[in-house]
């Protein structure tokens, strides 16, 4: 016990006055942020006994910052890897007490993405969601911002001019990226499918338009197929491959712009040699992970959610309280390629 730290011992090291840390553990008077983190780093460098409590004080002076995420495809490897990243910024976010509230939309019907954003009201600082695009949402969007809490869209673009921000991929940047890995890989230009999840989802299109863009310009010996709606479902996307590749024994490459290509892995994997057909998928899953080690995809153009989240806090926290700042109406991420020798 004679050798314990103390207030001096603790101010020495952190480089502040002992009045200083006196204020930091009895909150006799506001102490700034940077200083008061100092102190309790020091605190945990020494051993000092009362770190915990400096802990709670640096906490307790911090403003509170409450995000409400609306997700959907609850059963999704994708969607579970996104809840968990939301939880894992809120707990790393500087400068706040933040906290994240997750919820999922039971279909992907603009009504239930719209019914679930709403619930948060009064609950929440800010609002973000990877919703499709409809005039639902948009109103939604309206009426929660008029009550004072921003919007955010996430991976795909819903609500444009309403929504605060977009924070996602470039998608149409991602979908000349896909192109590009088909153009390179296919030795022998043939047929090129593309799989998109309905026609609400604006980052989707912009994917399908970028790949097809992509091959118009530098590789116009391919023919691009009629695209596919798989409504982001595995069954459909299994069927639909299965009845391409019966249909155009030439097919060469597919790309699966949004969900579903645990469907088109599968019936590659029972009809085809690994590489016969170039696939390139969207986001980095278990499935998608193996397939790639098996060959079986060539490419995965994966959000880096960890990097979404983080900016989501850090966007958020400029506007809750940063007294009407102005955020850019698009903020992209540079996406996470993966390739067989990555995995």
């Amino acid at each position: 016990m004679a050798n314990r730290p103390t207030i001096t011992d603790l101010a020495r090291e952190a480089g502040v006055s002992a009045a200083t840390v006196d204020r930091v553990l009895n909150g006799r008077a506001r102490v700034r942020e940077e200083t008061a983190e100092r102190v309790y780093e020091a605190a945990q460098r020494i051993g000092y006994h009362a770190a915990a409590l400096i802990a709670h004080r640096v906490q307790a002076e911090k403003p509170e910052l409450r995000i409400g995420f609306v997700l959907h495809k609850e059963k999704q490897a994708f969607y579970q890897a996104f809840r968990a990243a939301a939880y894992r910024a809120a707990a790393g976010a500087p400068g706040v007490r933040a906290r994240a509230e997750v919820v999922f939309a039971a279909s992907q019907s603009p009504m239930d993405f719209a019914g679930r954003m709403e619930e948060f009201a009064g609950r929440v600082d800010v609002v973000a969601a990877t919703a499709v695009s409809h005039i639902a949402l948009t109103d939604a969007v309206e009426r929660l911002q008029a009550r004072g809490i921003p919007c955010f869209a996430l991976l795909n673009d819903f609500a444009r001019g309403v929504r605060l921000s977009y924070i996602g991929l470039d998608n149409l940047r991602a979908g000349r990226l896909a192109a590009n890995m088909v153009a390179t890989a296919v030795h022998v230009p043939g047929k090129a499918a593309v799989f998109v999840g309905g026609a609400r989802w604006h980052g989707h299109e912009l994917r399908e338009t970028g790949f097809r863009s992509y091959l118009r310009e530098f590789a116009p010996g391919f023919t691009v197929l009629d695209t596919l709606v798989n409504l982001e479902t595995r069954q459909l996307t299994y069927e639909a491959t299965l009845d391409l590749l019966a249909r155009h024994p030439d097919l060469c490459a597919i790309y699966c712009a949004g969900g579903g290509m645990e469907g088109a892995i599968a019936a590659l994997r029972e009809v085809r040699r690994p590489g016969e057909v170039v696939l390139v998928v969207n986001e980095l899953t278990p499935e998608s992970r193996q397939a790639l080690a098996d060959r079986y995809v060539a490419m995965a153009v994966a959000t880096p959610l960890d990097r979404l989240c983080a900016d989501l806090f850090g966007l958020a926290r400029q506007v809750v309280g940063g007294g009407g700042t102005t955020l850019p109406g698009q903020h992209f991420l540079r996406p996470d390629i993966y390739l067989p020798e990555s995995v």
